[in-house]
C-alpha cells in the first residue's frame, strides 16, 4: 500500500529547546551528560509525535547538535589536524563548527583554533560546515550517530528509517585543505565507501529495514566523473549490503544525473514541488519493483498544500507503479519549516484567514498522511480534511489581502532610468572622496552590535505592553548613544547606529512594510544554534512610511564621523522570508525594491552620507541549474539597483554579502554597481579574492578580517596577514577593513577586543603605505 513517510523533522524542538540546551552547555551551565539528556528528550518527543500522526516511515539519524554535514565529517574521522589535539569528542566537534579559544590551565594546554568554513546549503538559508580533506586523508568510523539514534528510537518501541548524508554529496561539497587547492576531493570515494558499507551493516544488524541516503548533489549540473561516482558508490553499496536504500534528491530537478545509480537502489525520492516535471521523466526509468518517493508537500515554505492537486499527481504514479511502489513525502526535510501552527495564537486571533493558509511541520506531516490515506482508502475516507483544505485554498486565491492595485500599477510603470545611477563609479568616487575625506584603509563594521540581554528584555516588555513606547524609544536612544561612543573610543572611521531596535534584519523591516505577516514561534535553524523567525510575505509589498530615518539621523547627530544608513536589500528581504507562491518572484522583488528606494532617497535627504543595502541572499538565491541563471540575475541585480539608484553621486552606496561563491557570478556582482562591497573572507583562504584580480573589479572592497560566528578573537598580526593577502588582489586605495558580518550574536568583551585589534591593523598599514 501507499506509505506516508518523512525525510526529516525540525530538530531544534517545538520551543527551541535544543538551542537553549546547547548554548547552556557552551556557557558551562550544564554538563555534557545534561546536554545528552536534553536532546534525548527532544528526539523521543519528535518520534512519538510523528508516530501518533500516522507516518509509516519516521526518520532518525538526522538530528544534530550543530550541523549534519559536520556530524558526517566527525563520524567518519575527517578531522583537520588543528583539532586533533582536542581529546574530548564533544568539544572537538563544536570547535570544528564554531572555533574554540581557551587559556592554559594547570591541567590543560591553551587551545586557540578557528572554525571551519561555513557555506549555504544549496539555495537555502541554512549554513553547513564545509569538510576539509587532504589527498592522504584517512577515514575512521567513530561515534556512529545514525546507529545510536536508531537504537534509541527502537528502545521506546518506534521503528525508524535512518538518514545519512550521502558519500558523493559529502565529498563533492567538501573543500581541499590549505596547500592542496587543486586536489579533487571526490577521488577519496574508494577510501570512504568501505566505511559507509560498515555503517550500513551496523544499521542492518540493529534491525533497520530501510536507510535514507540524502544526495542533494544530484540536482546540480554534474560533470561526467561525479555522475560516475554516484554509480560506483551505489553499485558498491548494493553489492555489499542487504538493507533497502532510498536515495533522496531535493531542491531541484535531477534530469539525467540518476541514470547510472538507479539500477543499484531500491527507491528514489524526487522534489515534485520544485520540479513537478520530474515525475514524467523518472517514471519510465523505474524497474524491478523500485519505489518512487513523491515529494509533494513543500518542506521549505509555510503554505497549506493543495491536497486535491497532490492526490491527482500521486494517482498518476500509483496507476503506473501500483500502490506498493509509492511513498508520499515532503519535498525535503521538514527541518527547513517551523514546528507547528498550534503556537500561533496571535495570527489565529487577529487574522484567521491568513492563519487558515499556514502549514508548519506538524501540519505538513498530517497533510502527508492525508494524501496517503486518500490513495489507499479513497477520498471519502478523508472527506472532512479535503473539504476544509479546499475552502482554505479558494480563500487564499480570492482574498483581498493579497492584492494592492496601486502597488501593482507602480511596479508595472517603472521608468527605464530608475534602474541605474546616472553616473559611473569613477565620477561618483571623486565626489565621495571629496565629501567623506576618509583615510587609507578605512575601518567600519557591517551594521549590528551585540544584542545584550537588556536589549532583548526591553523589546519583550515593549511588545507585551509592559514598557511604554516613549520609555522604549528613550532606552533605544541610550543604547545607540553608547554604541556611537564605543566607536569613537575604538577609533572606527565610518560609524553605524548599532541596530539595537532591530530583532532581525528582515523581520524588523517586514513590520514596516505592507504585505508582511509575522509568526510568534515560526523559528527555523540558520546555522548551529542560531535560529531565525522569517516573516511571511502574503500580499503586495509597499512602505508604510519612513523606516529608519529617525534612528539613523539621531545617531548621526552624535558624531562628526560619517554614519551609514542600514537597510536589507530586496532579494534578501524576499529570500529570507516565507515568500508567497502565487506571484512570480521577480514581481515580488520589484515591489520591495521600490519600497526600499523610497527609504534610500529619504536617508540621503536626511543628510546620511553612506547607505548600506545588504544583499547576502543574492548568491544563495541563484537557481541550482546554470540554464536558469541569466533570467534570475537580470531581475535580482536589477531590483538591487532599483532600490539604490535614486541618490546623488556623493552618496556612497555600500552592500554586504557573506558566505558566497562569487567566481561564477562575478559579472553580476559587479553589475550591482555598489560603491563599496564588504564580503566574508576570514575563512576562505583568499579564494574569494582571486576573482577580483583576474576579472577586475573597479569599486572598493572590504574583505572581512575576522569571523563573527566564532567567539574567538584573532590577534593583530593574524588580521594584518589577511589584509596583506587582500592587497595582492585589490589596490590598497580601494581596500576597507571590517569584520566578516554583523556583530549581533557576539558579546561586548570579544567585540571590543576584536575591533581594537582591527583598528590597530589599519593604523599599522597606514604607517607602512
Amino acid at each position: 500500500m501507499v506509505l506516508a513517510t518523512n525525510l526529516g523533522f525540525p530538530y531544534v524542538g517545538s520551543q527551541r529547546e535544543l538551542k537553549k540546551s546547547v548554548e547552556a552547555y557552551w556557557s558551562g551551565k550544564i554538563s555534557a551528560e545534561d546536554l545528552k539528556v536534553a536532546y534525548s528528550k527532544i528526539q523521543e518527543a519528535h518520534w512519538k509525535l510523528q508516530k501518533e500522526k500516522g507516518l509509516d516511515h519516521i526518520p532518525s539519524g538526522e538530528f544534530t547538535l550543530y550541523d549534519r554535514v559536520l556530524d558526517t565529517a566527525h563520524q567518519f574521522g575527517a578531522i583537520p589536524q588543528r583539532y586533533q589535539h582536542i581529546k574530548d569528542p564533544l568539544q572537538q566537534f563544536f570547535a570544528m563548527g564554531r572555533g574554540l579559544q581557551k587559556p592554559a590551565t594547570e591541567t590543560s594546554e591553551k587551545i586557540d583554533v578557528p572554525a571551519q568554513e561555513m557555506k549555504k546549503w544549496f539555495d537555502t538559508n541554512y549554513h553547513f560546515i564545509v569538510p576539509e580533506l587532504e589527498p592522504n586523508q584517512s577515514f575512521k568510523l567513530q561515534n556512529p550517530r545514525a546507529v545510536e539514534q536508531y537504537n534509541a528510537a527502537k528502545a521506546i518501541g518506534i521503528e525508524t528509517r535512518p538518514v545519512l548524508v550521502g558519500p558523493v554529496t559529502f565529498l563533492h561539497l567538501a573543500k581541499a585543505a590549505k596547500g592542496f587547492e587543486e586536489f579533487d576531493t571526490l577521488t577519496l570515494l574508494p577510501q570512504l565507501l568501505p566505511l559507509y558499507v560498515e555503517l550500513l551493516k551496523q544499521l542492518e544488524a540493529a534491525g533497520a529495514q530501510w536507510v535514507q541516503i540524502d544526495e542533494p548533489a544530484l540536482i546540480l549540473d554534474l560533470p561526467a566523473n561525479v555522475k560516475a561516482a554516484f554509480e560506483e558508490a551505489y553499485k558498491t553499496i548494493k553489492s555489499q549490503t542487504n538493507i533497502k536504500v532510498l536515495v533522496a534528491a531535493y531542491f531541484g530537478r535531477v534530469e539525467d544525473n540518476v541514470t547510472g545509480l538507479l539500477p543499484h537502489i531500491d527507491a528514489i525520492h524526487l522534489d515534485l514541488v520544485r520540479a513537478p516535471q520530474e515525475l514524467d521523466v523518472v517514471l519510465p526509468l523505474l524497474k524491478n519493483n523500485q519505489i518512487l518517493s513523491l515529494g509533494l508537500v513543500d518542506g521549505r515554505n509555510i503554505w497549506i498544500n493543495n491536497l486535491a492537486e497532490s492526490i491527482k499527481t500521486a494517482q498518476k504514479a500509483v496507476q503506473a507503479l501500483g500502490q506498493d511502489r509509492v511513498f508520499i513525502a515532503p519535498s525535503c526535510s521538514l527541518a527547513h519549516s517551523p514546528f507547528s501552527t498550534s503556537f500561533e495564537k496571535k495570527i489565529a486571533a487577529e487574522n484567521p484567514e491568513l492563519f487558515s493558509w499556514l502549514s508548519f511541520s506538524v501540519e505538513k506531516t498530517q497533510e502527508i498522511v492525508t494524501i496517503a490515506k486518500a490513495l489507499r482508502d479513497g477520498a471519502d475516507s478523508v472527506k472532512e480534511a479535503l473539504d476544509k483544505n479546499a475552502a482554505a485554498v479558494e480563500s487564499r486565491r480570492t482574498s483581498r489581502q493579497t492584492v494592492n492595485p496601486e502597488v501593482r500599477d507602480r511596479a508595472a510603470k517603472i521608468p527605464a532610468e530608475a534602474w541605474k545611477r546616472p553616473n559611473a563609479f569613477p565620477v561618483r568616487r571623486e565626489a565621495q572622496v571629496k565629501k567623506l575625506k576618509l583615510p587609507l584603509f578605512p575601518t567600519t563594521t557591517i551594521g549590528s552590535f551585540p544584542q545584550t540581554k537588556e536589549i532583548r528584555v526591553a523589546r519583550q516588555k515593549h511588545n507585551k505592553g509592559e514598557l511604554s513606547s516613549a520609555d522604549y524609544d528613550a532606552f533605544i536612544k541610550s543604547e545607540m548613544k553608547k554604541m556611537v561612543e564605543f566607536q569613537e573610543k575604538v577609533g572606527l572611521d565610518v560609524f553605524v547606529h548599532g541596530e539595537p531596535e532591530r530583532n532581525d534584519m528582515v523581520e524588523h523591516f517586514g513590520h514596516l512594510l505592507h504585505g508582511y505577516g509575522f509568526t510568534e514561534n515560526g523559528w527555523v535553524v540558520s546555522y548551529g544554534s542560531r535560529c531565525v523567525k522569517p516573516p511571511v510575505i502574503y500580499g503586495d509589498v509597499s512602505r508604510r512610511g519612513p523606516m529608519t530615518i529617525a534612528e539613523i539621523s539621531y545617531a548621526q547627530s552624535l558624531t562628526s564621523k560619517p554614519m551609514k544608513g542600514m537597510l536589507t536589500g530586496p532579494v534578501t528581504m524576499m529570500k529570507w522570508s516565507f515568500v508567497r507562491d502565487d506571484l512570480p518572484l521577480n514581481q515580488i522583488c520589484a515591489q520591495i525594491g521600490l519600497a526600499l528606494r523610497d527609504e534610500v532617497v529619504d536617508l540621503e535627504s536626511a543628510g546620511i552620507p553612506c547607505i548600506q543595502v545588504d544583499e547576502p541572499a543574492i548568491r544563495e538565491g541563484l537557481p541550482i541549474r546554470r540554464a536558469d541563471w541569466d533570467a534570475y540575475l537580470e531581475w535580482s541585480v536589477g531590483c538591487f539597483r532599483l532600490s539604490t539608484a535614486g541618490v546623488r553621486d556623493e552618496t556612497q552606496i555600500h552592500t554586504h554579502m557573506c558566505y558566497s561563491d562569487f567566481n561564477d557570478i562575478f559579472a553580476a556582482i559587479a553589475a550591482l554597481d555598489a560603491d563599496v562591497i564588504t564580503i566574508e573572507n576570514s575563512k576562505s583562504q583568499e579564494r574569494l579574492l582571486e576573482v577580483f584580480k583576474t576579472q577586475g573589479y573597479p569599486q572598493e572592497v572590504g574583505p572581512g578580517v575576522f569571523d563573527i560566528h566564532s567567539p574567538r578573537v584573532p590577534g593583530v598580526e593574524e588580521m594584518k596577514e589577511k589584509i596583506d593577502g587582500v592587497i595582492k588582489y585589490i589596490p590598497k586605495e580601494r581596500v576597507w577593513v571590517n569584520p566578516d558580518c554583523g556583530l549581533k550574536t557576539r558579546g561586548w568583551k570579544e567585540t571590543e577586543a576584536a575591533l581594537t585589534n582591527m583598528v590597530e591593523v589599519a593604523k599599522k598599514l597606514r604607517a607602512l603605505y
